[in-house]
């Protein structure tokens, strides 16, 4: 096709996605002008501009500080704890589902596991502070009554981490299970059935069939995660959290939260964020390396 003719006849694809580009140019791009505030004594009133250039003072007092190797150790823990709980659950529920017989059975059962995804942290926290309560939480009384003592999962730092996996999990599973359903769906009905005709049984069906058919968005999945490797959940640990379990829950995002916006230490603040960005840019990157190897997935 003459190379002048095929751009005649995209240019309609490419008006309709102008709309969307001026708008990642203005949010995602131009707010990236800010990351001058790293290397400054930032002032609002100076602008960006007019602030004092301080260099890689706010890297080294961000290092300084006693509590930042704390704040990283839980920022990873939490994130990659997220990553292979949230691998793990949902293949296994997916797999579980694939041997109901029942249709409706299974299509209500993948409603209801995947209803969570769609509430906010803030219904959700709310929520999750009244079943959590050491005194009138329902999760509390049903130990109550097995003879446990009361738990503050929300104030007690032992069980502060454990409570933000598994509600993450809780919430975020369904989702995944979805797509590890429709990777079932793609293998070989045949093999099954060459596969009972040899003898195998159910569980060496999915051993040897299901689970090397779902390899690839498995690998897929978990490649493309680590690019959240520094992302616990802001939004989560949030509506959690408090000072209390601070030793155990505070991150990355919620102290760039509290280190800007409450004591104003913009250019700090501005320097965790780089600092985060950057190591997330080299996980991403690590990622999409590992899912062309590994899946055969390239975004180009």
């Amino acid at each position: 096709m003459n190379l002048n003719l095929k751009l005649r006849r995209e240019i309609p694809l490419h008006i309709m996605i102008l709309p969307a580009l001026v708008l990642i140019i203005i949010f995602n791009y131009g707010p990236m002008v800010g990351i001058i505030i790293a290397f400054e004594k930032y002032i609002p009133t100076k602008g960006f501009f007019g602030s004092k250039w301080v260099g890689l003072d706010n890297f080294r007092y961000i290092l300084s500080m006693p509590d930042i190797q704390q704040i990283l150790k839980n920022t990873i823990v939490i994130a990659m704890t997220k990553i292979v709980v949230g691998l793990f659950i949902p293949v296994i529920v997916a797999l579980s589902l694939n041997e109901l017989g029942s249709d409706r059975t299974k299509r209500a059962i993948q409603t209801s596991i995947y209803l969570p995804h769609f509430l906010s942290w803030v219904i959700l926290g709310g929520i999750l502070v009244d079943i959590l309560s050491p005194s009138s939480g329902f999760v509390n009384k049903i130990l109550g009554s097995l003879g446990v003592e009361p738990i503050f999962f929300l104030g007690d730092n032992d069980w502060f981490q454990f409570t933000v996996i598994i509600t993450n999990t809780w919430k975020e599973f369904g989702y995944a299970t979805i797509i590890y359903l429709a990777a079932i769906t793609s293998v070989d009905p045949n093999l099954y059935e060459a596969a009972i005709v040899d003898g195998a049984n159910r569980w060496r069906q999915t051993w040897h069939i299901t689970l090397p058919g779902m390899k690839t968005i498995i690998i897929l999945m978990t490649v493309l995660s680590l690019g959240a490797v520094l992302n616990a959940g802001f939004d989560q640990l949030f509506n959690l959290y408090n000072p209390i379990v601070y030793e155990t829950g505070d991150i990355i995002d919620t102290f760039v939260y509290r280190l800007g916006l409450i004591d104003a230490q913009f250019g700090p603040a501005t320097a965790v964020g780089l600092f985060k960005s950057l190591v997330s840019l080299v996980f991403i990157s690590v990622s999409y390396f590992l899912a062309d190897k590994l899946a055969g997935y390239s975004i180009f």
